[in-house]
């Protein structure tokens, strides 16, 4: 098994927008199963949309404008990536958080190139299995993680290679703590996790009060004024989500 630690930098902007946000660069560190380097991936990415980078991802990136310029589009770079993976006979992806997977995943939609890979392949997120190992539920960086575990941050952060190569360390450090049954495939999702938040603090308030409502009273009496469920999709999502957060009250009362 080798594991392949995933870091992508996007063109995020600080304004609204209906064009898409898109990837602009992909860093990836491949370990062997005794967690030994054995190669990495880079490269830019020019995008269709935003070319010209704004003042606040060129600051936070450092990525010259210069260089995206010249650098090939999403298509041959994913292309190469997907090939790069492929030298692998058995691989898990690593990345820190979910959305380095979903912004690929929208990519190559975008271009209309065929997900197929990218919803088949398995991946596991750091993050969270670093969170379940320090018992805590508030996000980390990469950073943090690693001044935690007293191991130096090497490289630039928000370049996606000097990101895996970090990552990766914090990866080696915590491996024997890590419960890879948690590994998922990538899913889309139709709600937020702000949405999702105020579901979860709902039922917890109701779990507390003892006044539990099915979820049609509760969309009517607490959902209507607040999430918009015209998207049957997001309905559907939100509904099972209303469900497993009070099967994990109900759990957590019962284990108490």
């Amino acid at each position: 098994m080798d594991y392949i630690i995933l870091d992508i930098e996007f063109n995020g902007r600080k304004f609204a927008s209906e064009l898409p946000m898109e990837v602009i660069e992909i860093g990836a560190v491949r370990l062997d199963s005794s967690l030994r380097l054995k190669d990495e991936f880079s490269s830019l990415i020019k995008p269709v949309y935003f070319s010209k980078l704004n003042s606040f991802i060129k600051k936070k990136t450092g990525i010259p404008q210069e260089e995206i310029d010249i650098a090939p589009g999403f298509p041959r770079v994913i292309a190469e990536f997907e090939e790069w993976l492929g030298r692998s006979e058995n691989c898990l992806l690593v990345t820190w958080g979910g959305e380095d997977m979903k912004r690929i995943v929208f990519d190559t939609r975008m271009h209309k190139l065929n997900d197929a890979f990218w919803m088949g392949i398995h991946y596991f997120d750091l993050l969270k299995g670093y969170l379940r190992y320090k018992k805590v539920t508030n996000d980390v960086s990469v950073e943090a993680a690693l001044l935690d575990l007293n191991l130096a941050a090497e490289g630039s952060a928000h370049r996606a290679l000097d990101d895996a190569r970090m990552t990766s360390e914090v990866f080696r450090a915590v491996f024997a703590e890590l419960d890879f049954d948690y590994k998922q495939q990538y899913k889309d999702q139709y709600s937020n996790s702000k949405e999702r938040r105020m579901i979860k603090n709902a039922v917890r308030s109701m779990m507390a009060q003892k006044k539990l409502q099915t979820w049609e009273s509760f969309v009517e009496s607490y959902l209507a004024e607040k999430i918009p469920l015209t998207d049957p999709r997001k309905a559907k999502e939100l509904q099972e989500y209303f469900h497993s957060e009070i099967e994990k009250a109900a759990q957590a009362k019962s284990n108490a």
